[in-house]
This record gives C-alpha cells, sequence and structure tokens, in this order.
C-alpha cells in the first residue's frame, strides 16, 4: 500500500468496487431486480397515517424486513437511530464486497466518509422536542443529539468502522446521496483521498410525508397504493415518500487494481449548481446546465449517453422541468425512467440508492419502465419513455439525476469497469 499522505498524479479515475443498498423491495439486486421485472412497487397504505388530523395522505414506502443486526453490540450502536443503523448496515455490506471490511489499511487516514440525509432519527427529535414542549429534559440521553443531528450516518459510519479520513456530510434534501457519490468522488479524483464511502439515507417519518400533503404535492390514492406515484404521467396527483440507504465504495483505480480488486464501474463525470431563483419550483434552464457540466467533466458528448436515470418524483412542476432540461440536452432519443415509482421518494437516500441501480441496470444490459407510466403528460419533454417490460440497451455511459428543495441540482455519470 502506498503511503497515505502521498502526492499523486492528478486528475486520477475513480471506480466503485463495492455497493449495497436497503430498499422496500429488498436489500440486493436480485430481489429488487426481481420486484421491478415484474412490476411490484413497495408503496404501501399507512393506517397510522389516518389518526392525524389535517394529513390527507396515508401513502408511502417503508422498509419492512430490517432491524438492528444481530453482531452489532448495543455499545456500538447507542449512538445510532434507525437511519444511522440503515446506513452502517449497506456500508458493511458493500464494504465486504469490495474486500475492505477487513483491511486495517482503510483505518489509516486514507478512507473518508462522505453521506447525506435530510435530517436524523424522528425518535431522537420528538426527545428532543419535550424540552420545548414539556419544558423538561426527561426524554433527552447522552446521544438524543447524536442521533438527530444531520450528520448522524456519516458521523457514525465513521465511527463503527474506525475511518481517519474526511468526513463530507450532504444534507441537501433529495440530492443528499448524489452529492455523497459526487464529493467522495471529486475527494479520490483530485487526491484529497484513496478510498470514500458514499451514499445516503433516510428513516421513515411522518413529517416528510406532512410537508408535501401542505403543499399538495402528496399522492392521495390511498386505496390504490400499486397505482402511485406516477412519474411523467397526465394523471398523476403527487409523490409518495419511502425510505432506505445506499452505499458505494469509491476507490482511486491503481489503488483498486494493485490490491486486486473486482471492479463494479467507474465513475467518469459529475457536477452540481443551484436554481438561485425559487425554493421549491425548479428552473429547467439550470437542470439543464449540470447536466452539461457533467458532460464536461466526463469530457463527453450528448451521444454517448444511452440512458438517464430521472429524478422524476411525480410532481408536475418538477417533471414538466425536469424532462424538458432532459429534452434540451440529449434531443427525444434519449430513453428515460423513474425509479420512485417504486420506492417512492427516499429523499436523502434516493440519490445512492438510483446511482447504485444504474450501475446494476448499466452491467445487465436491462433497464427498468417507470411504473404506473399509462398515459403520458403531453407537457412533459419530447423522451424515449421506458415502460412496460422495460428495455434490453447495450450502453457505454448512464447519467443519473436528482433534483432538491431550493434549486440544488446534481447529476453523476457512470461507466462500466475499465477493461
Amino acid at each position: 500500500m502506498s503511503n497515505p499522505f502521498h502526492k499523486p498524479k492528478l486528475p486520477r479515475r475513480v471506480v466503485v468496487t463495492g455497493m449495497s443498498g436497503i430498499t422496500s423491495l429488498g436489500q440486493d439486486w436480485a430481489t429488487i431486480s426481481a420486484a421491478l421485472r415484474a412490476g411490484h412497487t413497495g408503496i404501501r397504505r399507512m393506517d397510522d397515517y389516518a389518526k392525524i388530523d389535517g394529513l390527507m395522505t396515508q401513502l408511502a414506502g417503508p422498509v419492512t424486513d430490517f432491524s438492528r443486526p444481530a453482531h452489532y453490540s448495543r455499545k456500538q450502536t447507542r449512538s445510532m437511530g434507525r437511519v444511522a443503523l440503515m446506513a452502517t448496515h449497506c456500508t458493511e455490506v458493500a464494504l465486504q464486497q469490495a474486500g475492505l471490511l477487513d483491511d486495517v489499511s482503510i483505518r489509516d487516514g486514507r478512507m473518508g466518509v462522505a453521506y447525506g440525509s435530510c435530517n436524523g432519527s424522528t425518535e431522537a427529535t420528538i426527545d428532543f422536542g419535550r424540552l420545548f414542549a414539556e419544558q423538561s429534559t426527561k426524554a433527552m440521553t447522552a446521544t438524543t443529539y447524536v442521533e438527530m443531528m444531520s450528520h448522524t450516518c456519516a458521523v457514525n459510519i465513521g465511527l463503527f468502522f474506525g475511518l481517519k479520513g474526511r468526513i463530507i456530510p450532504t444534507a441537501s434534501a433529495c440530492t443528499s446521496g448524489s452529492q455523497g457519490i459526487g464529493y467522495a468522488y471529486e475527494a479520490i479524483r483530485y487526491g484529497m483521498q484513496d478510498l470514500m464511502v458514499a451514499g445516503g439515507a433516510e428513516e421513515l417519518c411522518v413529517a416528510h410525508s406532512a410537508v408535501f400533503d401542505t403543499l399538495f404535492a402528496a399522492s392521495l390514492k390511498n386505496d390504490t397504493p400499486d397505482k402511485t406515484p406516477r412519474p411523467f404521467d397526465r394523471d398523476r396527483d403527487g409523490l409518495v415518500i419511502g425510505e432506505g440507504a445506499g452505499s458505494l465504495i469509491l476507490e482511486d483505480l491503481e489503488h483498486a487494481q494493485a490490491r486486486g480488486a473486482t471492479i463494479l464501474a467507474e465513475i467518469v463525470g459529475y457536477a452540481t449548481n443551484s436554481d438561485g431563483a425559487h425554493i421549491t419550483q425548479p428552473t429547467a434552464a439550470t437542470m439543464q446546465v449540470v447536466m452539461e457540466q457533467a458532460l464536461a467533466d466526463a469530457n463527453l458528448s450528448p451521444s454517448a449517453i444511452g440512458y438517464v436515470n430521472a429524478h422524476g418524483t411525480a410532481t408536475e412542476h418538477g417533471d414538466i422541468a425536469e424532462t424538458s432540461a432532459t429534452n434540451a440536452v440529449f434531443g427525444a432519443r434519449m430513453p428515460i425512467s423513474s425509479l420512485k415509482s417504486y420506492f417512492g421518494h427516499t429523499l436523502g437516500a434516493c440519490g445512492a440508492l438510483e446511482a447504485w441501480h444504474s450501475i446494476e441496470m448499466l452491467n445487465s444490459d436491462w433497464y427498468a419502465p417507470t411504473a404506473n407510466l399509462d398515459n403520458l403528460d403531453a407537457r412533459c419533454g419530447e423522451l424515449d419513455y421506458i415502460t412496460g417490460t422495460g428495455r434490453t440497451l447495450s450502453n457505454e455511459f448512464v447519467m443519473s439525476n436528482n433534483f432538491a428543495f431550493g434549486g440544488i441540482n446534481a447529476s453523476l455519470i457512470v461507466a462500466p469497469a475499465p477493461s
């Protein structure tokens, strides 16, 4: 292994050597892919939501098969709520796939963490809130704040695995996960780290559903959860909140080759910008710019991209702006689909999960359709919307996009493993 403080030749190539995630449709690609191919979604009616006065939506995409892993001790997890537990566990699986879990070299400062979520765990937030509501600290413990803070995932991952590199928390709503991957890519590309844990996570919280409910942007198809959300469809009525976590292990190409790692993909381009306009309504012009910036970072022309994994939330303004921007960059020929039609909007996790799934689809030459897209909204940009049973495509490069509250935009470009 090289000196952790050496000055590498720049810029470096950045590859993916481990991937894992937790979703409402499973925790491995074989299970998730089977569900996608069968047209199954993870959206469910949440009966408990009916008791909340004023809340109209009763839909979510919950993860029902995750609990604290048995080999995690209470001491190891005392500072973790559910969101940090999910983030840590899928990071462990990704490190195992990368062949790095028991490698002491990751603990010498060469590996850092870039990881995002909108906020920490709900239970801890409630306990902290009682300080104000009840004028009492009785619900608080020494770890309440650590479980609640927005960088709880990044910090707990670093502590659990003894990582001593830089910590980059990304709390940027729907771009938290994609920015986590992007900043990790940049840290390696420009010689700040040799390896990075990258990704994002979010635990299900009814408050997230309530936010979009108050904006009249949450789906109300409570009696037909399998028919919503409906990205790009003229009959859409809003998004559905989900939960999950996704972790990627990013590594300098030469470092990965030197240790004989199996390389899964290469990150070749990244860009992020902001609209500077409206807090909740997206701007197509700056969405277009971020895609063009990612292409420039990758030194690629638009014609090189063979598929776009859309943000695709099933909100009117978002769908129209995003697809108009995508058409402006790529034209009508671009195949596109939205995975949020299956998992709902997993907020801080979506960028990481969609990047993971984009890589899996790239490597398998099969691309999932958008679920529930029956009647395209004529106001959406002219594109090749994947529907039905999906699409077999052989691609060299694919793009994954995410767009967040505050007008934050992020675009990633991935390629197969270098030959």
